[in-house]
């Protein structure tokens, strides 16, 4: 199999550019918005966070495990082809560059909606919030194409500065909050089984991007052991944040107002003084730029890795001075554009709900096909790590029918898509 041509020079990545990837792609805007969305399902909220949490954590222990076989680049592209075959790989791939470049244009809206906090002219400007999208797009953009190195750095940056006014609302929270503003057990009055299968579908996409850190393999020193350790580390930081900071604005924003809340951290934010709003504004910003860093790096690589093992054109393994798949970031970039301006006429919040919802289409398959590649590694000489493998296989199983039939029905579109692409674009 080949081998990532970086490993000719300097590996350019490391523990904390792998852990930040890992830490940087999930956490997004979505954070941003769940305290509301969960406030009407009460402390019982709390079943979906330790389901979606514990899945979470039981795929980054499989994908950490899978990670320490191969120092290809990848992930679970390079797990599905190693052990089920070359079509299965390119589906893996094919689908999961799909989510992650339309992700690209999703999330830069994301930002630009934040943004029209602070420059008002944008609000409701539909050419001038494109643009704005679009400069963010490409800014990033350059900087992946200047060297993998240089991408990491910005996402180790973006990743500490992101995770600051998260960590202010919860010191906030438990420094001033209060038990009372708690939301009541279960204010909805459904089932336990009720609330943790609608809360957990909620909660799940926070994980999205988990994978990311596994994926540039090539580029990261001692990948064997940096990656399990990052992937795993991240993961279950992540959800220490989500967690936390999701208490944290529940004890300082009474149940009455959270359900109403169109802003929940900034209203929490006003426990710090009048400076606190604008600052979780733009931790917002920085958060949904920072994910945004992490998307277009990864879009860059999936192709990256596919046409290194002659599965896709040649042109988009070829690296530049930096170690950077050049081709295949702009190409990721040039797409992402293109749905961009091609779903603005929706409106942004309409733009981002359907980008999003192509987004999210096969973000979770790639993690199922990673576990059932670890079952099959491990059920004969390590049946614990088999085990461990099939809860997680379980559990993006019950994700994906979560994500509803129409969200089922976009994955089969793209992944028969995909067949022809495959048989026209393979090196001979």
């Amino acid at each position: 199999m080949a081998q990532s041509e970086s490993k000719k020079g300097k590996a350019a990545l490391g523990f904390w550019g792998c852990w930040s990837l890992t830490v940087g792609v999930m956490i997004g805007s979505g954070i941003f918005m769940l305290p509301t969305v969960l406030a009407p399902y009460g402390m019982m909220s709390m079943s979906g966070w330790a389901l979606t949490a514990g899945g979470s954590i039981i795929l980054a222990l499989v994908l950490g495990r899978l990670a320490g076989r191969t120092e290809h680049s990848g992930g679970p592209y390079t797990y599905a082809r190693e052990n089920f075959g070359d079509l299965t790989g390119f589906l893996v791939v094919w689908g999961h560059w799909a989510s992650y470049f339309v992700a690209i244009p999703a999330i830069a809206i994301a930002f630009v909606g934040y943004l029209a906090v602070f420059v008002p002219g944008l609000d409701g400007n539909a050419v001038g919030q494109g643009v704005a999208a679009l400069v963010l797009i490409w800014t990033l953009t350059l900087i992946s194409i200047r060297g993998v190195s240089s991408a990491g750095l910005v996402q180790v940056m973006m990743t500490l500065l992101k995770l600051l006014p998260l960590l202010l609302i919860i010191g906030a929270g438990m420094a001033m909050g209060s038990t009372q503003n708690l939301p009541a057990l279960n204010p909805s009055g459904e089932s336990l089984l009720s609330v943790l299968a609608a809360t957990a579908l909620l909660t799940m996409w926070a994980f999205a991007g988990l994978e990311a850190g596994v994926i540039p393999a090539g580029d990261v020193e001692n990948p064997k052991k940096t990656l399990p350790r990052a992937v795993v580390t991240g993961t279950i930081f992540t959800a220490v944040i989500y967690v936390g900071s999701t208490l944290a604005v529940m004890m300082l924003v009474p149940s009455g107002e959270l359900v109403n809340s169109t802003s929940p951290f900034a209203d929490a934010a006003r426990a710090l003084g009048s400076w606190g709003g604008p600052l979780v504004a733009i931790g917002a910003m920085i958060a949904t730029a920072g994910s945004l860093n992490g998307n277009i790096f990864t879009a860059g690589q999936l192709p990256l890795a596919a046409a290194q093992d002659r599965l896709a054109p040649a042109w988009l393994g070829k690296l530049n001075g930096g170690h950077s798949p050049q081709g295949a970031l702009i190409l990721s970039s040039v797409l992402g554009s293109v749905l961009l301006v091609a779903n603005y006429s929706r409106g942004l919040v309409g733009a981002f709900t359907f980008l999003l919802m192509m987004s999210t289409v096969c973000t979770l398959a790639p993690l199922l096909i990673s576990a059932l590649a670890e079952i099959k590694h491990s059920w004969r000489s390590a049946r614990a790590w088999a085990v461990v493998a099939l809860i997680g296989a379980l559990y993006s199983t019950f994700a994906i029918w979560g994500s509803g039939l129409e969200v089922i029905g976009w994955g089969i579109v793209l992944l028969i898509l995909g067949l022809p692409v495959y048989f026209l674009g393979r090196q001979r």
